[in-house]
């Protein structure tokens, strides 16, 4: 049975690493911590951008949720709107996996 991203994203904050926030992330993707970016498809431009730009310098993979940040926060068991998170460390989530199936399927 395939992961799917809701059941990988809440097995990613019981086991993971992550940084939660659109400063945060784009804080870890310049220091090298971050192994993957999960943005919310409305998340504010001008830390859409930045982001993009420090992953793709550091090769890391983007994962646009197909939903609102709020809709992440809900899906994050968090009562406020989530647009980015940096994961550090995947825990036993597999979520980097399915980051790379979604590249994969865009390129």
């Amino acid at each position: 049975m395939p992961v799917t991203f809701e059941r990988a994203l809440k097995d990613l904050l019981k086991t993971g690493v992550y940084y939660i926030g659109s400063k945060s992330t784009i804080k870890a993707l310049k220091l090298g911590k971050a192994k993957m970016v999960i943005m919310a498809e409305n998340a504010p431009p001008q830390y859409k951008r930045k982001a993009l730009y420090y992953a793709k310098l550091a090769g890391v993979p983007v994962y646009v949720f197909k939903g609102t940040s709020v809709e992440l926060g809900l899906l994050a068991g968090k009562p406020f709107p989530i647009s980015m998170i940096a994961v550090v460390d995947e825990g036993t989530s597999g979520i980097l996996e399915l980051a790379r199936e979604a590249e994969a399927s865009e390129g």
